[in-house]
């Protein structure tokens, strides 16, 4: 039976892989600031806007003192549904990529630091270049772009002569869309949304660095292991025959054997989620001590 676009919509969204959260979680907040949003308007009193200020990123070095979680919580947010379509339909096509050629092990942390580096780049232009001078005390930023394109470049850097098939373009490189991205930012901070590409840039150069770092290994970076955050370590009870030289019973044997066919099954799930390098050393352990 052939599979319709929705049927592969529902099943990509039941999948636990970080990707989906990371989706999962944009619309989840959008769709918490629309209803505030909507409830302000009926009761004519700004709710929405507080809690967007809340939990924008801040350019005021005296702000940002006061809300240092604006540095997580702005890459979350997003006001209206073309800017949270645009970005989401962005995450889900670099995050495929990058965890089909780098491993979904290392995503989260390329969402979350690419959104950080963005937000460096971000308050430092408007608290050193002259033109923000008039903007630095009142101006915020939002979005999940920045770390959209930290994803982005870095499988590009990664893989950049890969091929991908765009609608109405056909096939092209991935280094060539890379390159549009950030000569398509650069010409235009000058034009609207300045902070928002200026954030681009921030989150491309961690994406760049991160690709060359795991590609030629120039330093051996701290494994952040933010994906910890959607997998729980599971926890599995063997039973142990007490007495070696009893035999045990066709019962405990086949509650042991059931019991270690469902932690290699979890442990194998977890493979082709996360990827071989996610599992721990007892888990390895165990699934070579099964395979023999």
């Amino acid at each position: 039976m052939t599979s319709t676009p929705l049927d592969q919509f529902k099943y990509f969204f039941k999948q636990k892989t970080i990707l989906v959260q990371l989706i999962k979680i944009n619309v989840l907040v959008w769709l918490f600031i629309a209803f505030l949003s909507l409830f302000s308007f009926l009761l004519q009193i700004e709710i929405s806007k507080n809690v967007i200020d809340w939990l924008a990123l801040p350019s005021s070095f005296d702000t940002l003192i006061t809300r240092p979680w604006t540095l997580i919580t702005y890459m979350f947010l997003h006001q209206d549904i073309f800017h949270i379509l645009l970005n989401m339909t962005m995450l889900y096509f670099g995050g495929f990529l990058f965890t089909q050629y780098i491993g979904s092990k290392k995503l989260l942390e390329t969402y979350i630091l690419g959104g950080i580096f963005g937000s460096v780049f971000f308050i430092l232009a408007y608290n050193i270049f002259p033109v923000f001078n008039q903007l630095v005390s009142n101006s915020f930023a939002l979005g999940a772009s920045a770390s959209v394109i930290a994803i982005i470049i870095a499988v590009a850097t990664f893989k950049p002569e890969l091929i991908v098939q765009l609608m109405f373009l056909g096939n092209v490189k991935l280094k060539y869309i890379a390159i549009f991205l950030l000569l398509l930012d650069l010409v235009s901070i000058e034009k609207e949304n300045p902070g928002g590409h200026i954030a681009h840039l921030g989150g491309a150069f961690y994406g760049v660095l991160m690709a060359l770092n795991l590609k030629y290994k120039y330093i051996k970076l701290p494994d952040f292991a933010f994906e910890n955050f959607f997998h729980r370590k599971p926890k599995m009870k063997f039973y142990k025959n007490e007495n070696p030289t009893r035999p045990v019973s066709d019962e405990e044997f086949n509650r042991q054997k059931a019991e270690k066919q469902k932690y290699i099954d979890i442990i194998l799930d977890k493979i082709s989620k996360s990827g071989y390098e996610t599992l721990t050393k007892e888990e390895k352990e165990f699934l070579f001590k099964s395979s023999k």
